[in-house]
């Protein structure tokens, strides 16, 4: 959520970054709101100064033994009138926080200003597309050829966009989320947790999915409880309400979940395969972090989620999202995209933001300062990686001619010294 006082105080600023996002600023209806504001606490200072001057002179009378009837009289209707202007008040201040809750964040100066995926900037390319001497097959065709990957037994199942996995493609789906899990907490120095799956809808707001994307979500209705799109949602949360204490900055925190979406607004998007699922695998990253670090931070997060896919020897490249390609709750966004031969094209596997104080302040999360006092922290987070999307790319990248699928070293291990992965029998 946005500080009000920078729409108070900078209102064009914020309009004119709202615009490159491609989106308008409802300002009038604000500066209607803000009117109200204003008058009703005028007219309540203005009504308790005249209390204080009338209970002052019932004092005096009162005093002097005389009837203050009258006097009496008016104070107890202009405390009428205070109770009307209190909960005036609260409904007021109760549609500027209805408002706020519908404001996307403000990108930060570096982000370049663009309308949609065109304008975003590509920094870096890692690794080099493999060449095959072969027609390259799609991860769907590979998994299926296997006898592995079922989609139609899972749409039997449940519906579409959900897959069965069976024999050693389920076991290479478990291993590389452990072996994310491991790099991340043994070599990036991270704290594994283990998180609810569903989740409050105080915990939804406080990360930014409500109400923007309340539509987007599974719902447990009768529960009030809803499943969770990402781990970011619970494990950002951790820090709702507290204050923590400065040397506990940055917190870095890992987590691998199933992750559950509707989709809504994608239907004729990536029908095919596993690119867009209703349910998915991702480890996590998050980062509580001083607001002075936290685009350093930023960086640093990134960097460990290429460091996966570089373990992996699978090429990438690292986009900056433009304004108008930007999340909701984002400042800036790193979008990491892998190679996937069959589309001959790159793929986001994951997307690392700085949400600066935006979640923090729906969560009051803070943090004393040097001067000891609170202040709002910043949070990060980032996919280290997609779990779906990374299996998608190995049966991609490691395709064989006669089928089978080549294990990437870094993988071994954890599928019992296993090399290739070859049609169950």
């Amino acid at each position: 959520m946005l500080d009000i006082q920078l729409l108070r105080s900078d209102m064009e600023g914020v309009s004119k970054r709202r615009a490159d996002r491609g989106c308008v600023l409802p300002v009038d209806e604000f500066q209607a709101l803000e009117s109200q504001r204003k008058a009703i606490q005028t007219e309540t200072q203005e009504l308790q100064a005249k209390r204080n001057a009338l209970s002052k002179q019932i004092g005096q009378l009162k005093a002097k033994k005389e009837d203050a009837t009258a006097l009496m009289t008016e104070v107890n209707a202009q405390a009428d009138r205070l109770k009307a202007l209190e909960a005036g008040l609260e409904d007021v201040q109760q549609r500027l926080n209805d408002f706020l809750m519908q404001v996307p964040n403000v990108p930060h100066a570096s982000v370049p200003a663009g309308k949609d995926a065109d304008a975003n900037q590509e920094e870096r390319r890692v690794g080099e597309p493999r060449q095959f001497d072969f027609a390259a097959k799609d991860h769907v065709d590979i998994g299926e050829g296997l006898g592995l990957l079922d989609f139609e037994t899972a749409t039997k199942i449940a519906r579409a966009r959900f897959v069965l996995m069976k024999g050693s493609l389920a076991r290479l789906h478990r291993a590389l989320a452990q072996f994310m899990l491991d790099v991340h907490t043994q070599e990036h120095g991270y704290t594994e947790v283990y998180a609810p799956y569903l989740v409050n809808a105080e915990s939804m707001r406080g990360t930014g999915q409500f109400p923007k994307f309340e539509d987007d979500q599974f719902a447990v209705t009768e529960d009030g409880l809803y499943l969770i799109p990402t781990a970011e949602v619970p494990v950002t949360n951790i820090v709702r309400g507290e204050i923590l204490a400065g040397a506990q900055l940055p917190m870095k925190l890992v987590c691998h979940t199933p992750c559950f979406r509707r989709e809504a607004g994608s239907y004729g998007k990536d029908t095919r395969g596993m690119i867009r699922q209703h349910q998915f695998d991702k480890v996590e990253l998050v980062q509580i972090a001083h607001p002075s670090k936290s685009y350093e931070l930023l960086d640093e997060l990134t960097g460990h989620a290429e460091t996966i896919l570089k373990k992996l020897d699978l090429p990438y490249r690292v986009m900056t999202l433009c304004t108008g390609d930007m999340g909701f709750s984002a400042a800036k966004t790193y979008d990491i995209e892998v190679w996937l031969p069959a589309q001959n094209t790159y793929r986001e596997i994951s997307s690392c933001s700085n949400f600066e104080a935006f979640q923090a302040r729906r969560m009051q999360a803070r943090f004393r300062n040097d001067k000891n006092r609170p202040e709002l922290v910043h949070t990060l987070n980032g996919s280290g990686l997609a779990v779906g999307r990374t299996l998608v790319a190995i049966l991609e990248n490691y395709q064989r001619s006669d089928g089978g699928v080549d294990i990437p070293a870094a993988l071994q291990p954890y599928m019992g010294g296993a090399k290739v992965i070859e049609r169950a029998a």
